[in-house]
């Protein structure tokens, strides 16, 4: 059964998100808040917690997963990034985004697209899960907390408990979350001089992004 961890949404216990980072390094598949809906999350190196949450998602493995980033520093670790697409990430972050990049050799090859080898990535703008992000000391594999068949995320803890009980190491709640996923753009075109391509609108405003 899921680990209930209500905190504070501006002041979260350390304590309690000591406890998810253990149950994240012991493969556990946790629901968390952002700043757009809730997300899946779990370790990056865990290839266990990595099918389990594409099952819970009911997505495979051509359906693009995100890496949560503390800042910009780390995600440039991950994703190859040139000047042009740097001072648009430098713009929109933290923030609710998911960009679409190509995957650095620190990304597992089994979690980056199968064919395109890029990967999501983003620095989200919320208190409790940059804490968790900085306690983990390294990216987080997420993806939005739709359930399968459904098109809205879940934002509301209480009810992902109740329905994902008996699937999740933990639900972290730090009260209602947006009803929105984040917007998704894909930056991949930008390497060769062409405009990135919004795939997804969504909570971000893509007037920011000048889209």
């Amino acid at each position: 059964m899921a680990q209930w961890l209500q905190v504070h949404p501006d002041n979260p216990q350390p304590r309690l998100l000591k406890q998810a980072v253990v149950m994240l390094n012991q493969g556990g598949v946790l629901a968390v808040p952002t700043d757009s809906s809730y997300a899946l999350v779990c370790h990056l190196d865990d290839k266990t917690a990595v099918d389990q949450m594409r099952r819970l998602r009911g997505v495979d493995d051509k359906h693009h997963l995100t890496l949560l980033c503390r800042d910009l520093s780390e995600l440039a670790l991950y994703a190859k990034v040139d000047n042009r697409q740097f001072r648009l990430l430098k713009a929109a972050t933290p923030g609710a985004y998911t960009f679409i990049l190509e995957a650095t050799k620190e990304v597992p090859r089994r979690v980056s697209h199968p064919q395109r080898k890029t990967i999501g990535l983003r620095v989200p703008d919320h208190v409790c899960l940059l804490q968790l992000l900085e306690m983990h000391g390294a990216p987080l594999l997420a993806t939005t907390l739709i359930p399968p068949g459904e098109t809205e995320p879940l934002n509301q803890a209480g009810d992902i408990r109740d329905r994902f009980e008996h699937q999740l190491a933990a639900v972290i709640d730090a009260g209602a979350c947006a009803m929105q996923a984040t917007t998704v753009v894909d930056l991949t075109p930008m390497a060769t001089g062409q405009a990135p391509l919004l795939i997804r609108p969504g909570s971000g405003d893509t007037k920011l992004l000048g889209l």
